[in-house]
């Protein structure tokens, strides 16, 4: 057989295991996860943030990967950790889609796949910087998909490296924020129903005073 579709049946069948794996391996619960990186030295973060990076390569949604990573890190380490991560990840899947995937789809694509080549040739940068900016396409797929055309390794790494800081901070910051909230269940329970019960009282006096003046006589 063809090394070309050996090289593509290999990355078939890793996605395809990948897949597998995310549906039937149980996901540990927040409070073992937090006990993990609570426990964790400096090759212990290393070692979360290489799990990261080989969740990634999987069909997983980036946004709940760093919202998880804001959960039970916090905000500073939990960016930090999805940064590097997604950084990571998306090496590896670029990596694995030039190497493996790129000869079939050049073959199959011929003439045409030249065009998208030059177009990513000169603009590859902005292209795959927007497509991290505004996530349309999921995280995996733009990984991959990048690594089967012509763009260079250091504008790829450069885009994926701003791209992903927005969303990122954000989603880290969701997920820290739960965190709070969780951590003062007390406090955010009682104070919130207290000041809906006051507002909810002038909004309805508000309005019993407006009917009011509306029946009165001009």
């Amino acid at each position: 057989m063809d090394s070309t579709w050996v090289r593509a049946a290999v990355l078939a069948l890793l996605l395809l295991v990948s897949l597998v794996l995310v549906v039937a391996v149980d996901v540990p619960d927040v409070a073992s996860v937090r006990g993990w990186v609570d426990g964790a030295g400096p090759w212990g973060w290393a070692g979360i943030v290489l799990g990261v990076a080989l969740v990634l390569l999987a069909p997983v949604p980036r946004s709940a990967v760093s919202v998880l990573l804001g959960l039970v890190a916090g905000f500073p380490a939990g960016l930090a950790v999805a940064l590097a991560g997604g950084l990571l990840g998306g090496l590896a899947a670029f990596g694995l889609g030039r190497a493996l995937g790129r000869p079939a789809v050049a073959r199959l694509a011929g003439r045409r796949m030249a065009s998208v080549d030059r177009l990513m040739v000169d603009r590859g940068f902005w292209a795959l910087l927007a497509g991290r900016l505004i996530p349309i396409i999921p995280f995996v797929a733009l990984s991959y998909g990048a690594g089967l055309t012509a763009v260079r390794l250091p504008p790829y790494a450069l885009s994926t490296a701003l791209g992903l800081i927005p969303s990122t901070a954000v989603q880290v910051g969701v997920g820290a924020s739960a965190g709070v909230l969780v951590a003062h269940a007390t406090t955010f329970t009682v104070v919130p129903a207290v000041v809906a019960v006051l507002v909810l009282g002038a909004v309805g006096t508000l309005a019993r005073r407006r009917r009011r003046l509306g029946r009165k006589p001009a």
